[in-house]
């Protein structure tokens, strides 16, 4: 089994510190970082298997480097900040972390959490391998091993959770699922119950698949409950 690597990024020297030890105590390779260029230049050279992430940071601060690593690929990143208002717990797992905790934090629960997502990942990975390789619905073609994706003849470029959100509604077309079962069925335990960021992907996922994202003709708002994939509306 490959030894998993941490990126910590933090300008705090004792939270470094402290992460450090106890990520190290259970077996995975740490590098650092005291500010966010040092951090965008280490994810790059070590493409490291998780990034911890300060918010607060000199030179490039954490949002710009999650929004980096985002457009580039999925690296799993658990957000670290003195802020607890809703607003940037929000935000910061809108523009693609995986996880979120306020300071100051249990190192022990940090370690839990590391796992946590660690064991999300690597779960997912074997439901995408099936037997029908490709799946063609309503001008969508999905590959459910390279995972590329073309709506209407034109490639598409998904990130990790947009095509499972989209890979479920697909292979189940028509039915309905309510936020709260969507948020279960992709994130899991994460977001604690917080169906904002559901909503969020969907529209991104409009803006990618539908030919007009206003007037969508693939995934459909039902309200009061949810969304569903109907392929026979988009003709």
């Amino acid at each position: 089994m490959n030894q998993k690597s941490v990126l910590i990024a933090d300008d705090e020297a004792s939270i470094v510190d402290v992460c450090k030890r106890y990520l190290e105590r259970e077996g995975y390779q740490i590098h650092t970082a005291d500010d966010g260029q040092k951090a965008l230049d280490l994810w790059k050279k070590h493409q490291p298997d998780l990034i911890i992430l300060d918010l607060m940071m000199p030179k490039v601060d954490g949002w710009r480097v999650c929004e980096t690593v985002r457009t580039n690929d999925e690296t799993p990143i658990l957000m670290l900040t003195a802020k607890s208002e809703d607003y940037d717990r929000l935000f910061g797992l809108t523009i693609g972390a995986n996880d979120y905790m306020s300071k100051p934090f249990n190192p022990q629960e940090l370690v839990l959490r590391v796992k946590s997502i660690f064991r999300l990942i690597d779960s997912s990975r074997p439901s995408t391998q099936h037997t029908n390789e490709t799946i063609e619905t309503g001008g969508i073609t999905l590959n459910t091993i390279t995972r590329e994706v073309t709506a209407h003849g034109i490639a598409v470029n998904l990130t990790v959770k947009e095509f499972d959100l989209l890979y479920l509604l697909v292979t189940h077309p028509k039915q309905v699922f309510s936020r709260s079962q969507l948020l279960h069925q992709i994130w899991d335990t994460v977001y604690e119950g917080d169906t904002t960021t559901v909503t969020v992907h969907l529209r991104r996922l409009r803006e990618k698949i539908e030919k007009d994202p206003s007037h969508p003709t693939l995934l459909h708002t039902v309200w009061g409950i949810g969304y569903k994939f109907d392929p026979g509306e988009s003709r």
